[in-house]
């Protein structure tokens, strides 16, 4: 059995519902087309995008890559958080959905544990970059499509090492197939960093019954990180 995590982010989840709108955000409400809820374990563990080779890079960022060791200088080894959009390709741990009026938001097992996906504004002006971005959603139809900016150039797309600008734009289109099976279409740009748009789709199992435990990286991973 699963820890006991997801009930305080089931309280913070009933608290969003419950606040007003912030940081200029209008406070109309879009109801959910479809339940996307539960917690959810990736179907198969696929950490690097390009197992082989032949990622579109620019000269830029084929420099960034040749200079990191997942062994050594991966920033998640330092604990900091894994940054999207590895967030949700590349980390072989649960996640739990929480859908709420204004937002959808992400809980997960893991050095960054939560990401918000707004339901109800446009991206915020003059963004400061940050670990999960800036997410606004809406529904087509079953399907729930994500825009995300303002990353944080310090993190890696994948487990290999993948770079990429704060100029990454990541589009996810996010929906339930069947009742035990939720698909993520991501497309990945980045002028800066890729020559092309990169593609990537992960696939989720449902996980009833299980609950997002506590996991602290500062207890070990700390201790392998030479980066500076």
């Amino acid at each position: 059995m699963r820890n006991r995590l997801s009930f305080s982010a089931a309280v913070m989840a009933m608290a969003l519902a419950l606040s007003p709108a912030t940081r200029g955000q209008n406070t109309a409400q879009q109801t959910p087309a479809a339940d996307i809820s539960g917690v959810w374990q990736l179907a198969k563990v696929q950490g690097v995008l390009f197992p082989n080779g032949g990622a579109p890079l620019t000269p830029w960022a084929e420099a960034k890559l040749k200079a990191a060791n997942p062994q050594t200088n991966d920033p998640n080894l330092a604990c900091l958080p894994e940054g999207m959009p590895r967030f949700m390709i590349s980390i072989p741990l649960p996640m739990e959905i929480f859908q709420v009026p204004t937002r959808v938001v992400i809980i997960r097992e893991g050095v960054q544990l939560y990401r918000q996906i707004y339901m109800n504004r446009q991206h915020l002006k003059d963004l400061d970059p940050t670990y999960s971005g800036d997410s606004i959603g809406k529904w087509e139809g079953d399907t729930l499509v994500v825009d995300t900016i303002g990353l944080k150039d310090s993190t890696w797309v994948d487990n290999a090492g993948l770079p990429h600008s704060e100029a990454m734009h990541v589009v996810e289109r996010i929906r339930r197939t069947d009742h035990d099976t939720l698909v993520d279409d991501l497309t990945i740009e980045d002028p800066m960093a890729f020559t092309k748009p990169i593609t990537a789709q992960r696939v989720y199992k449902l996980k009833p019954g299980w609950e997002i435990q506590e996991f602290v990286c500062t207890e070990n991973n700390k201790y392998t990180y030479q980066g500076k």
